[in-house]
């Protein structure tokens, strides 16, 4: 299968040579990189969100695998999918599907289930896939779709994944797509918001999962961060740090209604 744009000419130039002049703004070349084991990156349209992708995928050493944890806004397909074949499409060329890794993890999981259905219609994934291309053209990805639960299911997932994944003895580094606050002031936005980074600052998941909840934090993608806390610290993660956050309204200059967005690195 091949998993054709579903957003390219909407969040991102739909032209390859506009693509990378884009992403060329965005991201820093001349960042000092390091060994990491995951990423929170946003995913709105690169105007709004880009600089704060770019920024943070420029701080990675990047392996030939990036595991994507997406979050599933469209509700279709199975609420924890995993596409173990295939190939993803952009304007920047194709993404192939790291089968090996892929069917590993879903070999380890009893949570997981092979499905194209939950990717097809949904951008979470996808727009993350330029900014990893622009820096390595020949990356590989495990695209998995990540739904609403609870903190224990999401811990549980964590195990497996990073049980199949270890289990191949090759290296990659995971990604959770996020957003954070929707449609609040900047300053509500900013307090919320704050809440949640320090809960994964402290890799902390059940911490980011009960602060979301108490606060009525509108994170869309809490259940992929959850699981990449879950997984990263599975896999040696000790650390972590936030490399940018910004709203909506620093790009827009509306400061009344505006959606959260950081980036930050685990390690």
């Amino acid at each position: 299968m091949i998993r054709t744009p579903v957003v390219a000419g909407q969040f991102y130039p739909q032209t390859e040579a506009s693509l990378k002049k884009m992403i060329s703004k965005m991201v820093d070349a001349d960042s000092e990189k390091q060994e990491i084991k995951g990423m929170v990156l946003p995913h709105a349209g690169f105007v709004y969100s880009g600089y704060v992708a770019g920024l943070t995928v420029s701080k990675a050493i990047l392996k030939n695998t990036v595991i994507i944890l997406g979050t599933n806004h469209t509700g279709r397909g199975e609420p924890f999918g995993i596409m173990v074949n295939g190939k993803w499409k952009t304007p920047l060329g194709e993404v192939k599907v790291d089968s090996e890794i892929a069917k590993s993890i879903l070999k380890h999981s009893q949570l997981l289930k092979e499905d194209n259905a939950c990717h097809l219609y949904e951008h979470s994934i996808e727009v993350q896939l330029p900014f990893l291309q622009y820096l390595k053209n020949d990356i590989k990805i495990v695209p998995i779709m990540i739904s609403g639960s609870d903190i224990k299911t999401y811990q549980e997932l964590g195990n497996a994944i990073s049980q199949g994944f270890r289990k191949v003895g090759r290296s990659a580094v995971f990604v959770s797509s996020t957003d954070f606050t929707h449609y609040e002031t900047k300053d509500s936005a900013e307090k919320k918001d704050r809440l949640a980074i320090n809960a994964i600052l402290g890799l902390d998941e059940a911490g980011l999962f009960n602060t979301v909840k108490e606060n009525n934090i509108s994170m869309c993608g809490v259940a992929p961060t959850c699981t990449l806390i879950s997984v990263c610290k599975n896999i040696g993660a000790t650390k972590a740090g936030l490399v940018k956050y910004q709203t909506s309204g620093d790009v827009s200059g509306d400061y009344s209604s505006v959606v959260g967005y950081a980036g930050m690195i685990l390690w």
